[in-house]
């Protein structure tokens, strides 16, 4: 008799474990299927985990397994994978499947499609058949026609709209012609970039050399922005795929997956797939499903990607590296790059993590020899970094000036649209502006559902949440103490727009944020217009700042560049520093000079000074020396332990009795544990849920000791239907 342990697709911690049923002596069940398994009064979907000779449990409880839906759906590495990151990021093995079976593939409702392809028969007597059809059948000898003198194969559906669907299917039944069917790949990979042919330079040439002859190893590759990093990314494939191995290539932004794709497409062919959260259904289970089978050698995608059942992995790549977007902030919580070392590992391969302005605690890794560091430290085509202008607000307007754009930004953009080129403008906000208050009582409109400012957004005259999606109506009378007296505070992308449209109004321009790009191909769309549009002006949020390539972008504009530096948070002056360097990078990336004008009203912070110098070293010594003094990542851990329900008294009482727990590692740890306390978080409420915290910060010596105890204190502890999730150095503690 053998056994399987399953898993059960039931969202509740209760019964996130793993059961054992038994396998009929008919029946071949194998790790990784998909099962259909008795559950209480009814039958549900289950995952086998394991298949073992032995169970603990009486025989007289354990059911059978009743079918198995889908063979090994789970390939044995993400199986491994499953357990290791249920160890070491305490998440539910249901959630976990989740991640790496998409629900196109679990639900079954997506299937295959196939196109029909027409082609003329073999050994088929055509004289005869043509001379034996009447003078007015002229379609026979158009299909003919077309068949043999234009294209060797058509589509069924092609041919029915030229020539008839009549027509078509009796030559079929006479075996005129013959049909086969191929799979139809839904994806429309968009535009092939070009495929030029580069000499590397002698720092790229050793990137590749180390990383074609290494084993599994953490690389940082570590250059400045337009510095090559892609075409060492395609050599370490072309290596790859040269050995019989396959690759992961991950990118931060699904604004970025369109671009990527197109190079690598002009290189690779269709050896690439694309995996990412914008895909359709159809498309992604197309997608997934080639990878499943072995057509796909090269997956390229966003943080999703790296679950990606791909097998004989030769290396993985994460571009942009310190790029938020890595870091899972909602169920289930990881950080890809941990996820990504487990799979070098398993597979034995290097892993690369690209960046100009790679995150301190990745750099300094390289300095303790955890990583090891590969520079690219100038231009692939050895033109200067853009230079980078400070402009102070504040004197702009003692001066008189009350705009948004200082004179110099607005004389810039003047010189690019004379000398046709194109240019950026970033402002880190979506939107028309950042909250909406009265003047007369102060009244601000909040989120019902969230702890949270609603956004003002003009085109479609409405509040929005960024948090949960809820959306109302504006105002234009205070709806507590009926003022008209309407404030608009901060500035966002929208009324950026709208204030260039007035200065420029023969200047196309072009709107990049969450609310332009919500529609299918929504950034590739927009990047593509605007790449074929010169001169012109492309307005956005952080995603224009990553790693896109237009040879005409001579001016980058950054506006209230301060937004960042202020922000409550231990890595506020890191991410200001990353933010302004990268959008920085955009500019002058071919044979046109680039310049960048920083607008701040605090010109003389080191960071602006630092990064006008593209300084990454000297900000990195400045950075990694208050850490130390102050006991912050990457000399400590700061966990969170979020505990969230829709009642706001079982939150709070749940937080208590941990609380209780947890403040015996203050006492076992003393001068090792800096921090521990627990509280309301920022955002006390979001999406109907209200929202306590528990914050550790400790020596860094401690991290598997202390989230273990935390760990076990969880699972043995009761929390009435808490939402309860542990986060280690999470990006933000709102």
């Amino acid at each position: 008799m053998k056994y399987a342990e399953i898993i059960v697709d039931v969202v509740n911690s209760e019964v996130d474990k793993v059961f054992d049923y038994a396998i009929a002596e008919d029946q071949l069940v194998n790790i990784g299927d998909m099962v259909s398994v008795p559950f209480g009064n009814r039958n549900i979907v289950g995952f086998v985990l394991r298949v073992k000779d032995a169970s603990d449990c009486p025989i007289d409880r354990i059911k059978y397994v009743s079918k198995v839906i889908l063979k090994q759906i789970i390939k044995p590495e993400i199986i491994d994978l499953i357990h290791d990151m249920k160890t070491k990021f305490y998440l539910k093995y249901i959630d976990l499947i989740k991640l790496v079976v998409p629900s196109e593939i679990r639900n079954g409702q997506i299937k295959t499609q196939y196109s029909r392809l027409i082609r003329l028969s073999v050994d088929f007597d055509y004289n005869k058949y043509l001379d034996g059809l009447r003078k007015n059948s002229k379609n026979p000898f158009l299909v003919y026609n077309y068949l043999i003198n234009n294209v060797a194969e058509e589509d069924y559906t092609t041919l029915c709209k030229m020539f008839g669907a009549s027509c078509i299917n009796k030559l079929l039944t006479d075996g005129f012609i013959t049909e086969s069917k191929v799979i139809k790949n839904r994806l429309n990979v968009g535009e092939i970039r070009e495929n030029k042919q580069v000499v590397l330079n002698s720092y790229q040439q050793n990137a590749v050399d180390v990383l074609t002859n290494s084993d599994y190893k953490t690389y940082l590759l570590y250059g400045v922005t337009g510095s090559g990093k892609t075409e060492v990314y395609t050599r370490v494939i072309k290596d790859c795929l040269k050995n019989g191995k396959n690759a992961i290539m991950l990118v931060p932004e699904i604004s970025l997956t369109p671009q990527m794709v197109g190079i690598f497409t002009s290189i690779f062919g269709k050896s690439i797939a694309v995996l990412h959260s914008g895909l359709g259904a159809g498309e992604k289970f197309d997608e997934w499903k080639r990878i499943y089978d072995g057509d796909a050698k090269i997956v390229v995608g966003a943080r999703s990607a790296i679950f990606a059942p791909i097998d004989n992995l030769g290396a993985i790549i994460i571009d942009e590296e310190h790029d938020n977007s890595y870091v899972s902030d909602s169920n289930p919580r990881y950080e890809t790059y941990k996820v990504a070392q487990l799979r070098a590992k398993y597979n034995n391969c290097p892993l690369v993590l690209g960046s100009a302005t790679p995150n301190i605690d990745t750099f300094y890794k390289t300095e303790i020899g955890e990583f090891q560091k590969l520079e690219l430290p100038i231009r692939a085509n050895n033109k200067e970094m853009p230079s980078i202008e400070i402009i102070d607000m504040l004197q702009e307007y003692k001066s008189g000036n009350t705009s948004m754009f200082s004179a110099k930004l607005i004389q810039e953009l003047s010189n690019t649209i004379d000398r046709t080129n194109q240019a950026m403008v970033f402002i880190n906000r979506r939107g028309f502006s950042s909250f909406v208050s009265c003047k007369a009582c102060g009244y601000i409109p909040r989120c019902p559902s969230c702890d949270v400012t609603l956004s003002y957004h003009k085109e479609c005259s409405e509040l929005k949440c960024h948090y949960c999606g809820n959306r109302f109506r504006s105002f234009t009378r205070c709806p507590e103490c009926g003022s008209d007296e309407i404030k608009y505070g901060g500035v966002g992308t929208q009324r950026v727009v709208e204030e260039l449209n007035k200065l420029f109004p023969n200047i196309p321009v072009f709107r990049m944020d969450v609310d332009t790009t919500k529609t299918k191909n929504g950034h590739a769309k927009i990047l593509s217009e605007f790449s074929k549009t010169k001169p012109s002006i492309l307005v956005g949020t952080q995603m224009i700042a990553k790693g896109h390539d237009f040879p005409k972008i001579d001016l980058v504009g950054i506006l209230d560049a301060d937004l960042s530096l202020f922000f409550g948070d231990y890595r506020a002056n890191e991410k200001t520093f990353q933010l302004i360097t990268q959008v920085a990078g955009r500019a002058g990336r071919s044979d046109v000079e680039g310049r960048v004008v920083l607008q701040t009203y605090f010109p003389k912070n080191y960071v602006y000074n630092l990064v006008a110098n593209y300084n990454y070293k000297k900000f990195y010594e400045k950075e990694i020396n208050l850490r130390r003094t102050t006991n912050y990542p990457p000399f400590a851990e700061i966990t969170r332990v979020l505990i969230s329900n829709e009642n706001e008294d079982i939150a709070r009482n749940v937080t208590r009795d941990l609380f209780a727990i947890f403040k015996k590692l203050k006492v076992k740890y003393k001068e090792q544990m800096y921090f521990l306390q627990a509280m309301q978080s920022p955002f006390s409420k979001l999406k109907n849920k209200y929202r306590f915290q528990i914050v550790f910060r400790y020596n860094i010596t401690l991290e598997d000791e202390i989230l273990n105890q935390i760990y076990n204190t969880l699972n043995n502890t009761k929390t009435q239907k808490c939402s309860i999730f542990v986060e280690n150095n999470p990006l933000s503690l709102s």
